[in-house]
């Protein structure tokens, strides 16, 4: 008996601040004539990246408050079960799933995931592993997290994002280093993932036989996956608006004490005075800002703030975000129209 197609699944991965999100704006607005379904994990209990992709007509489905190869893999298992009974009661339609990850996942426990459960494994096939790598900080990330080392051990597709903010010779040693890693996986390079689609979708790299050369005990359910229990996350959720003075103190400051402990940060902002929401973006001493959007008419207007870190102080960014809250004029003052600042 011939057996039908089975759905094709994309995990994009990579480590914080990589560009996970970038290149799955890319693929959305990209014309391919498919329709995905798109799993977005975050790491924090407050959802910062599912509200950075572009509107589209694809199905986004949010996990949050862990990461998708450990504590929250259950959801997984239970969001894809779920889009398969949609599908057949004709709820949904969708020609592949593109399941981006946290830039903490090891992405290995997320595809056993299509081998472990039985519906999912007659359904669903893994096409491929797509690793993100920040060309900048990577480097870093490879001498003190596993985390990275992992994402490029296992990826079958590398791309090697940033690649305008090295020298060559830095992208030579760099590629060099990640050769040994994972000889086997394809190299592309980019700047914004500026990459081909032809090159990430539909290309069936995934290798059941090469992974369990790289990890023998992939498809034994009983994979663990531990964090640096140095690394946390702290969000802010606030109705108010926020001062836009304050908040440019506030990021400057924290930058120049605190950047190469911020593994990353981002968030939408609610300024008072403007019209739009203002998206920030950062890991490490890099940040950027930009006004995205106006607030729709119906829509709350809230600001979302989510920091990942080692040996973050919850306490102290909370008093120092609170600052940041818009107070009233005394009476008869007029405010000021804010000016945006933004930074490189």
């Amino acid at each position: 008996m011939i057996n039908p197609i089975k759905i094709p699944v994309t995990i994009l991965t990579g480590y914080l601040g990589a560009g996970k999100t970038t290149l799955l704006n890319r693929i959305l607005t990209e014309k391919h004539n498919q329709k995905i379904a798109v799993i977005v994990n975050e790491y924090g209990e407050v959802g910062i990246d599912n509200q950075l992709v572009v509107n589209s007509d694809e199905e986004i489905l949010e996990m949050n408050n862990g990461c998708i190869c450990c504590t929250v893999r259950g959801d997984l298992i239970r969001i894809l079960r779920t889009l398969l009974f949609s599908m057949k009661e004709g709820k949904v339609k969708f020609d592949r799933v593109l399941i981006e990850t946290t830039g903490l996942a090891d992405p290995a426990p997320v595809a056993q995931t299509f081998f472990m459960d039985e519906l999912l494994s007659e359904t669903f096939e893994v096409d491929s592993i797509i690793t993100v790598v920040d060309c900048k900080h990577v480097t870093k990330h490879l001498d003190y997290h596993d985390e990275a080392q992992e994402q490029i051990a296992f990826a079958d597709v590398i791309i090697l994002n940033k690649t305008d903010l090295i020298s060559e010779e830095n992208l030579q040693e760099l590629e060099g280093r990640i050769i040994q890693m994972n000889p086997t996986a394809k190299r592309l390079y980019g700047q914004n993932c500026n990459v081909e689609l032809k090159d990430i979708l539909g290309i069936h790299t995934f290798d059941i036989n090469h992974k369990l050369e790289v990890d023998p005990h992939f498809l034994e359910d009983h994979h663990h996956h531990e964090h640096d229990d140095k690394v946390s996350s702290v969000a802010f959720r606030e109705n108010r608006p926020l001062n836009l003075e304050k908040v440019n103190q506030w990021m400057s400051q924290l930058i120049q004490e605190k950047g190469e402990d911020l593994l990353r940060y981002k968030g939408i902002l609610y300024i008072e005075g403007i019209e739009n929401r203002l998206v920030f973006q950062g890991l490490h001493m890099l940040f950027s800002g930009r006004p995205d959007r106006k607030w729709k008419e119906n829509e709350t207007k809230v600001s979302e703030l989510v920091f990942i870190g080692k040996d973050l102080n919850k306490k102290e960014l909370e008093q120092q975000f609170k600052n940041c809250i818009e107070i009233e004029e005394i009476a008869g003052l007029k405010k000021r129209k804010p000016k945006f600042k933004e930074f490189d």
